[in-house]
């Protein structure tokens, strides 16, 4: 996880929203995010934009651990449920370990385990090394 830990350290704007790779293995990664005042909106949920940030950066994590340069070219989120509180955990799954296009399934939880949102990405990798 190293690797993958310099390269997310690089993401400063993971850094500034709160967002912690917890870990990354090929083709996986978990972050999560402490909701804060600063994640809410001004109906008093987390902020949609703060949810996705969430996931866009775990599956960044995921998409760059097996050591080249992926970069994303399509997503879609599905907002499920509201949260308000507590701690946002996001985990993402990679679907085809081959080729150059990469798809992966990012699952943002609350603390009771229920589902926030549902994040599908579809990332190009480029082969180059980081």
């Amino acid at each position: 996880m190293d690797a993958d830990k310099t390269f997310f350290e690089r993401d400063a704007f993971s850094r500034h929203c709160g967002i912690r790779l917890l870990d990354t293995q090929p083709g996986t990664a978990t972050a999560q995010l402490t909701i804060g005042p600063q994640h809410l909106n001004s109906m008093g949920i987390v902020h949609g934009a703060a949810i996705f940030a969430l996931a866009d950066a775990v599956f960044a994590a995921a998409a760059n651990s097996h050591g080249y340069v992926a970069v994303a070219v399509n997503i879609n989120i599905s907002y499920i449920k509201a949260a308000t509180d507590g701690v946002l955990t996001a985990t993402a799954q990679e679907n085809n370990p081959q080729g150059r296009m990469g798809s992966y399934t990012i699952a943002i939880r609350d603390r009771e385990e229920d589902l926030v949102a549902a994040f599908e990405g579809l990332a190009y990798r480029k082969f180059d090394k980081q």
